[in-house]
């Protein structure tokens, strides 16, 4: 407690100057506490000291007990020591004696296995000498196994002499048993009743010797089995292509025949598996030998019927054996294809397999359990194509007969079409194309039946050779155009004339091809899912498919060419009207009822048979083609008078409406809000141009310039030569165009003048009227007359078009088409 602590203490016990009478008490209850502090110190001194003493006691006995303890251990270390060592002492002797027992224990059971190995070879000696085979198999074993106890003494003489005794006995019963195989099939087996069993254990003892002995008897077995074979099929008379099947005929027949004679054979050895093998290897050099010693081409029937009985006949091995199983195809159905007798017989050929393949299938289960013994499961070979393969190079016949079968095919297809669609049909399909398309899968499955591989790819390219002449003869179907020298000098068509039913025959063509374009496609997919793998990538219709592309984009143009020789005759007849000497506005003109009457007969059948994006794409094109020809045309009358603008005007906006109908009028109205933006701007150009001719003569230039910002002097001249004026007033209105033509022409304008007078903030420079004297002409002014002659037009987009006019007087049409084309 610090000073000012304590003085706090003592102002809190004494406030007061009467409290100070408690002072003397409180003195002597502070030297009682003190008292007792001390005593309770002084106490615990005292036991400290104490504690201490009593822990140095307690550490020194401790001490003491731990050198005891190590004293004890050591003591017990010796006494260990002198155990072991007495132990040894006693041992030693011990060990000797069975070290000594160990070795006169293997010496005596060598002993005793090398008296069973040397009598078990004496006795194998003599089993082998008399061929008991049943019983050497067992020696053999035994003496195998006691030969495998004396590997570690191979170098002892005695051991070696036993060895190489054994091993002549081995020789001498392998050639026993060669020696008595070498019997089997020449009919002793018929005289003796106990061969067929001696032989039986002679397997035995084939098995108790070396695999390689095994192997080689049923190679020599194979060999003998096939002799009579490769005697029989390499001679003259039937090593031809066309007694194929009697080789497997052969095979066959031998499997069942000796089905039974074969059972000596135990199922690991799988014989009849391996005869068949080597049978097919043997089959497949001779065939390959006939086919390349043909002198000429092999005939397409015998050819397949030969290939067609090997797929079978793998077809059978690799169900009887496994090794692989084949997607089972229809044969050769040459008949759908128009073949010859041959081929005829080869289609009934395959009728008669297919009942014999539900017969089959129907007494499987028997069949099975019959071979149940020969069966090889998982052996792991192939039969697929072991023979079948070599016919692969040989092909190239069927390839060309499949490619002139279907070409002929082709030709009658198109030769019979009506192109026309029978009524009630749910398609606006040629029915040429899905016969076409019949009778290529038809093809495509006989092949995929015989071979998966070149061939295949070959027919495939068969097949894209057949559609492009198929999209050949489409494109010959569309109407063509005149020639002659003015075709030939501008590199385009003649006018194309179409009737109702050409226009419908070209809706016909451009939905086959489209319908052409999508399956051509499915084919190379389904193609490249069968074919080899390896062939896959170059499965592949582009080219297919590009060339009925054309097709389609040829017939719409043609279409579109069609209705625009249609409508020469009335634009013939807008040249034709006196558009000078009208003297009021009537109603719409002829031509404009003649262009609505063509429109009205061919766009519903067009719209009910094209689908939606062709028709719109033929709209589009119609459009093109309409609007900037009606503009030239205008060009082509003599004289417009203002009156004659009116009701050119009128005439306009009349054609417009009608374009602007056709949508609906075709039930296709999906496009309809773009295809009417494009008509407005095409047909904008025209109702422009009439608004200049409408301009006073004193403003001409201005109105040209403001509606035509693009147009050039010769077009401006030309119009003046409409509005009628004299070569003079010509003149000068045009130097001043030309003088001020440049530095304006080049301004563009981005807008389009409506009904209602348009607001402009950008102002024309302002312009002296030098042939009239009136007043100076603003933009404004200029745009607010001409928007008083009627609808607005778009002022983009011509220069193309200007720059056909002067060729346009020249020929009727002009080259339009040619940008048409383009």
């Amino acid at each position: 407690m610090d000073k000012s602590s304590a003085l706090d203490y003592i102002n809190q016990m004494f406030p007061t100057e009467a409290s100070l009478s408690g002072v003397e008490p409180l003195m002597q209850k502070i030297h009682g506490e003190i008292r007792r502090v001390d005593a309770g110190i002084l106490a615990a001194v005292r036991q400290q000291s104490n504690s201490g003493t009593k822990a140095k006691e307690d550490l020194a006995a401790a001490t003491r007990a731990v050198e005891e303890l190590m004293y004890k251990i050591r003591e017990i270390k010796s006494k260990a020591e002198q155990s072991e060592t007495m132990v040894q002492e006693i041992c030693r002797d011990i060990k000797k004696l069975d070290f000594a027992k160990k070795h006169i224990t293997t010496t005596i059971t060598a002993l005793h296995r090398l008296t069973m190995l040397v009598s078990a070879v004496e006795q194998l000696q003599v089993m082998a000498s008399k061929r008991q085979y049943k019983e050497a198999a067992a020696q053999l074993e035994a003496v195998n196994q006691l030969c495998s106890h004396f590997e570690a003494y191979r170098d002892i003489p005695k051991i070696t002499e036993l060895r190489e005794k054994f091993k002549n006995i081995k020789q001498i019963l392998k050639s026993h048993v060669f020696s008595d195989f070498s019997s089997l099939g020449t009919g002793k087996e018929t005289e003796e009743s106990n061969l067929l069993q001696q032989l039986a254990d002679a397997c035995l003892v084939v098995d108790a010797l070396e695999p390689s002995v095994r192997e080689e008897l049923v190679k020599n077995f194979c060999s003998r089995e096939l002799t009579s074979y490769q005697q029989i099929f390499e001679g003259a008379e039937l090593a031809k292509l066309d007694k194929t099947e009697r080789r497997y005929a052969w095979i066959k027949r031998r499997l069942r025949t000796n089905e039974e004679i074969w059972k000596i054979f135990p199922p690991s050895w799988h014989v009849p598996y391996l005869l068949c093998i080597q049978f097919c290897k043997l089959t497949r050099t001779q065939i390959v030998e006939i086919l390349n010693n043909l002198k000429e081409k092999p005939d397409v029937g015998t050819l397949l019927l030969a290939l067609q009985r090997t797929l079978e006949f793998e077809e059978e091995l690799a169900e009887k054996f496994g090794g692989g199983t084949r997607d089972r195809e229809t044969g050769i159905d040459l008949e759908e294809s128009g073949g010859d007798e041959k081929n005829h017989t080869v289609s009934d050929i395959r009728k008669k397999y297919e009942k014999k393949l539900a017969v089959h299938q129907g007494s499987e289960k028997e069949e099975k359990d019959g071979n149940k013994e020969l069966s090889v499961p998982g052996a792991g070979f192939n039969f697929q194509g072991i023979i079948s393969s070599c016919f692969e190079p040989h092909l190239t016949v069927y390839v060309e007969l499949e490619e002139k079968t279907l070409m002929e095919n082709l030709e009658k297809l198109v030769q019979e079409e009506t192109w026309d669609i029978e009524e009630g049909s749910q398609t606006s399909i040629l029915s040429s194309s899905m016969q076409v398309f019949l009778i290529i899968r038809r093809s495509l499955k006989r092949c995929s039946a015989l071979t998966k591989n070149q061939t295949l790819f070959n027919l495939f390219k068969v097949f894209q050779r057949i559609l492009k002449a198929y999209a050949t003869k489409l494109f010959a179907r569309l109407p063509k155009g005149g020639s002659g020298i003015v075709a030939a000098a501008t590199g385009m068509d003649g006018q194309i004339k179409t009737s109702d039913r050409d226009e419908r025959v070209i809706c016909y063509i451009i939905n086959t091809a489209e319908y052409c374009h999508k399956t051509s496609g499915e084919l190379a997919e389904n193609v490249s899912k069968i074919i080899d793998p390896q062939l896959a990538e170059g499965v592949d219709m582009s080219e297919v498919q590009d060339e009925f592309s054309v097709v389609i984009t040829k017939s719409l143009v043609t279409l579109v060419h069609g209705l625009e020789t249609k409508f020469d005759a009335e634009m013939a007849a807008m040249t034709r009207v006196p558009w000078g000497t009208l003297e009021s506005v009537g109603d719409q003109s002829e031509y404009v009822n003649g262009i609505n009457m063509i429109l009205s007969s061919s766009i519903p059948v067009l719209g009910n048979l094209l689908s939606p994006i062709y028709f719109q794409f033929f709209l589009d094109k119609l459009a093109s083609s309409l609007g900037p020809r009606f503009y030239l045309n205008i060009f082509k009358c003599k004289h417009i008078s203002e009156t004659g603008a009116q009701q050119m005007l009128l005439d306009t906006q009349a054609i417009k409406t009608i374009l602007l109908d056709i949508p609906s009028l075709g039930r296709q109205t999906s496009g309809a809000a773009s295809y009417s933006k494009f008509v407005g701007r095409e047909m904008s150009k025209a109702e422009a141009l009439l608004k200049v001719i409408l301009s006073p003569v004193d403003s001409v230039a201005d109105t040209y310039r403001a509606l035509l910002p693009e147009g050039t002097p010769a077009e401006f001249q030309r119009i003046l030569e409409l509005k009628g004026l004299k070569k003079a007033d010509q003149q000068s209105i045009l130097d001043d165009f030309n003088k001020r033509g440049s530095g304006i022409s080049q301004q563009p304008v981005a807008q389009s003048v409506a009904p209602a007078v348009s607001s402009v903030s950008a102002v024309l420079p302002v312009i002296a009227n030098q042939a009239s004297g009136g007043p100076i002409a603003t933009r404004e002014d200029v745009l607010a007359r001409a928007a008083a002659l009627g609808r607005g037009a778009a002022t983009t987009g011509f220069k193309r078009f200007l720059a056909l006019t002067e060729a346009a007087k020249d020929r009727k049409d002009g080259p339009f088409r040619k940008l048409f084309n383009a």
